[in-house]
This record gives C-alpha cells, sequence and structure tokens, in this order.
C-alpha cells in the first residue's frame, strides 16, 4: 500500500475531470465513475488503518527538501472519516441530485473536494497543506452555491468571503513560520521552533492559525458561514461540511500543527477551551430556537465541535497528568469520528424527508415515523446518539470528554458540557416531536418512504451509531489509540518523518 499512498489524491483529481470528459457522451455514467472512486478509495482508507505507520517521499527526495506524505495514527484515521462517509454521500446523491441540473459537474466538484481533503491529511508539508486546504474549500464554495438560486448564491459568497479570510490568515502565517525557520517541512520546522528565538512572533503565527483553522472549524465567533452554507447546500454536501469537511480543514489541521509541530502551551491550551466552551453554549442555545431542520442541524454542528474543542485544549495543556490528557484526547478523537456518523446521517435523513415532503420546516411535518418508517427510525437513532443517549455512540465521547474534565478539576467546564448535553436532548426531543411523532399533517397524507439508494446509508450509518456505541473499546483501540499517541509525542512525529 505504501507505493499506492499518493493514490488517495491522484485517483480524486484524475476522476473529477476525467468525469467531465466522459459524460459528455453520456451523463448516466457520472453516477458509476463517482461510486466507483469513492468505493476504492473508502476500500484502501480502511486497509490503511492495519499498516504499520510509514512515509512516503516524493521523487525519492529526503526532507527536508523532499515532499513528503505521512501515514500515522492520526492521518489514517482521518482518511476512513472522510472516504468512508463520502462513500455514502456518492449513494444518497443517485436520485437526490437528479432534482438538479448538471450532475457531472457536480460529482466533479465532489471528487475535487474529496482530492482537496485526503491532500490535507496525509501531506507532511505545510505548503501543500495549503493547497489541498485551497483545493477543497473552493470545490466547497462551488458545491454550496450548486442550486443557483438567490439564497444559495447568497450563502455561497458569505461563504467564500469568509473562507477567503481564513486562508488569508493561514497563509500569513506559513509565511511567518518560513521567515522564522527557513522551511516548511513539518518535522524539520518543529525542529526549528523548539530553539527558536522570536517567541512574540510564533505567538502570532498561532493566533492567526487559531483564527485561520477555527473559521474553517465554524467555532465561535468564526462561524458566521455555517448556519446559511448547511441549509442552503445539497443535502449530501451538507452532510460532508458537517460531517467531514470542518473536520478535515479545522480540526485535523488545528491537531497536526499545535501537537505535532509548534508543541503543547499552557496559554493556547486555555484558549482553545474557551472557544471549545463558547461554541457549545452559544450555539447550543440558537440551536433550541431554530424551526428549520438543517438550519437546527448546522447550529448543532458547531455546538458539537466545541466538545471536541475542550477536549483538545485541555490535552494541549502540558501541565495536565499525561493519562488525564490521553483520556481527554481519546474522548476528542471518538466524538469527531462519532460526529462524522451520527450528523451525516441526520443531514442525509433531512435530505430524504425534504425530496417526500418538500419542506424543512419543523411546523409543517408529523408522524413521519408512520409514512417514512425508516427514515423516521434512523432519524430517531442519529437523535439519540448526538444527544448522548446510551448505549449509543456519543454518549461514551462525552462521557469520556467529561469525565477527564473532572479528572484534572475543571469543574467549570465540565459542568458546561453537562449542560449542554442536556439542551442538545432538548431540541432533538422537539425535533422528535414534531418532525417524527405526532399526527400526520394533511399535506403529508400521501407521502411515501424514500427511494432505496437514499433509505440505504441511512441504515448504515445508523447501525454504525449502535455499533461504536456498544463496541467503542474496539474502535478505541484500533483507531484512536494510534492517533492519541502520536499526536501526544511530538518527538514520535519528528522521527517516523526524518527516519530518525
Amino acid at each position: 500500500m505504501q507505493g499506492y499512498y499518493p493514490l488517495f489524491t491522484a485517483i480524486p483529481l484524475a476522476a473529477a475531470f476525467f468525469n467531465l470528459l466522459v459524460c459528455k457522451l453520456n451523463q448516466k455514467i457520472a453516477d458509476y465513475i463517482a461510486f466507483i472512486v469513492t468505493a476504492v478509495l473508502a476500500v484502501m482508507a480502511v486497509k490503511m488503518v492495519f499498516l504499520a505507520p510509514f512515509v512516503y517521499k516524493v521523487g525519492n527526495w529526503d526532507p527536508p527538501f523532499g515532499i513528503l506524505l505521512v501515514s500515522d495514527g492520526l492521518s489514517s484515521l482521518m482518511l476512513v472519516v472522510i472516504n468512508v462517509i463520502s462513500f455514502l454521500a456518492v449513494i444518497f446523491s443517485f436520485k437526490y441530485m437528479t432534482t438538479y441540473t448538471a450532475k457531472p459537474k457536480y460529482y466533479s466538484l465532489f471528487m475535487l473536494m474529496i482530492a482537496g481533503m485526503n491532500g490535507v491529511v496525509i501531506t507532511g508539508d505545510m505548503f501543500n497543506l495549503y493547497v489541498f486546504l485551497e483545493i477543497a474549500s473552493i470545490a466547497s464554495y462551488a458545491l454550496v452555491g450548486f442550486g443557483t438560486g438567490k439564497r444559495e448564491l447568497e450563502a455561497s459568497f458569505k461563504y467564500l468571503i469568509l473562507g477567503g479570510v481564513a486562508s488569508t490568515a493561514v497563509l500569513f502565517g506559513i509565511a511567518f513560520l518560513y521567515s522564522m525557520s527557513g522551511t516548511l517541512n513539518m518535522p524539520d520546522l518543529a525542529a526549528q521552533l523548539e530553539v527558536t528565538t522570536s517567541p512574540r512572533a510564533l505567538a502570532f503565527v498561532i493566533a492567526l492559525f487559531i483564527m485561520g483553522f477555527g473559521l474553517k472549524a465554524s467555532a465561535v465567533p468564526f462561524h458566521a458561514w455555517l448556519p446559511d452554507a448547511h441549509p442552503s447546500a445539497p443535502a449530501p454536501i451538507s452532510a460532508m461540511l458537517s460531517g467531514v469537511l470542518i473536520k478535515a480543514l479545522g480540526m485535523y489541521t488545528i491537531m497536526r500543527i499545535m501537537f505535532n509541530v509548534i508543541g503543547r502551551n499552557t496559554l493556547v491550551s486555555t484558549l482553545i477551551m474557551f472557544l471549545g466552551a463558547l461554541s457549545m453554549v452559544v450555539a447550543g442555545l440558537l440551536a433550541l430556537g431554530q424551526t428549520d431542520f438543517k438550519r437546527m442541524l448546522a447550529y448543532s454542528s458547531i455546538s458539537q465541535m466545541g466538545y471536541v474543542l475542550i477536549g483538545l485544549g485541555l490535552a494541549f495543556n502540558p501541565e495536565v497528568d499525561v493519562l488525564i490528557a490521553s483520556l481527554a484526547l481519546i474522548g476528542a478523537l471518538f466524538h469527531l469520528v462519532n460526529h462524522a456518523v451520527f450528523k451525516s446521517l441526520l443531514f442525509l435523513c433531512s435530505g430524504a424527508i425534504e425530496y417526500r415532503t418538500g419542506t424543512r420546516q419543523l411546523d409543517k411535518l408529523g408522524g413521519l415515523i408512520k409514512k417514512m418508517p425508516l427514515t423516521g427510525l434512523t432519524c430517531s437513532i442519529g437523535s439519540f446518539s448526538i444527544a448522548g443517549v446510551p448505549p449509543f455512540n456519543g454518549f461514551w465521547s462525552k462521557l469520556i470528554i467529561i469525565l477527564a474534565l473532572l479528572r484534572a478539576g475543571y469543574w467549570i467546564y465540565g459542568s458546561i458540557a453537562v449542560v449542554v448535553g442536556f439542551i442538545t436532548l432538548l431540541y432533538f426531543i422537539k425535533l422528535q416531536r414534531k418532525a417524527i411523532f405526532g399526527a400526520v399533517p394533511p399535506a403529508l397524507a400521501k407521502v411515501r418512504e424514500a427511494p432505496f439508494a437514499m433509505v440505504l446509508p441511512l441504515v448504515i450509518l445508523a447501525a454504525l451509531c449502535l455499533v461504536m456505541g456498544l463496541a467503542y473499546q474496539v474502535v478505541e483501540d484500533h483507531l484512536l489509540v494510534a492517533a492519541k499517541d502520536i499526536l501526544l509525542d511530538k518527538t514520535a512525529f519528528m522521527n517516523l518523518l526524518t527516519g530518525g
């Protein structure tokens, strides 16, 4: 598999352009190309989990002069999340995207977004991280506005402007790092920063990265683009944005750069934990008042990312006991994976419901468990999971984060996490009461279940919510521990990439 590692970016990039050429002859081929490409990538990603960490040297150039592609516990975890969710989103798109025009262009943009996200998580070079980040971002801007309506284009333009601000902040941060160290190779850069004589410049770089990647991750107060982008985008793209994109371009980059390049810091830890708590509370309260299904899910995504940030912030504190830091990091990584599963499920459910009923307004829905039993059941499972109801997967990740906070003595943050969990339960109870259960409105009397291609991803994701909750120890042992270890051991990451 080592020799095939660059194919995680090469295959979707080639498919994006090949798809447009072939579909000039027959547009139906687009579905098959997207299915085959995402299926191959998903299988490759799962295989990567079982391989020992390695480094691929592009052109066989040694660091720090050559470009490195790194395969470790963190990159393997992210590759599985990205490519499995992408595969299920493509299956859902078969029928859902028939309501839109230019389906081949949709798939080409989808492939470019996958290529960019895969590139971000496998590169060991700061400049290439920025390039792949921009590829994924630009594709996502176009996909948010794919409906070309007034609302879609407005949301896409807003996302474009704020995304451009984030990219500029990241680019300036990378430029400052290069001026300080003379390198952009991650392990070489990490070694240079350990002996830096410019602590103020480094602090400025950290501020730029937190702003830039925080906006990509939609953390409060950098979240303004996401509540408009999610309701406007097609349902599979909403699932990708919330389930995958904000994690690959936001959370992953924060983890990789802060832990493995810059190193743990008490002040930065405090700032990240504060942003996490702020995101949890503000977005949770805003979600409570929403009546649009997808807009509620959008604010929920911001709130749930707060759990990940608060766990990462605790683990980033060098003064915290290593066992507590490990527990916090396991919880943050587990919640990141869980959120990709249950939030993708919920957004796809919203797409299936809108596909059959023509509305996302909770006040106009009701009794869908009778008319769309599989969609209603899977939506309920997703709601239980995100609300932290045992034995579903969301319960364990939230519990681990809360236990880590309490063991570290952060009682206020632990209490906030518990209260926000209760708030989450409240607005998902509202969703169940208004949309899934109750009386069927006369306007929905003839509604029937969504097509098989749309229901199948829902069933798979709902099953994952249950299996990952019941077998959480297996998930921890095979996916999370290796990612946690590489994040907490900066020296191990440097040695892996340099062969030291």
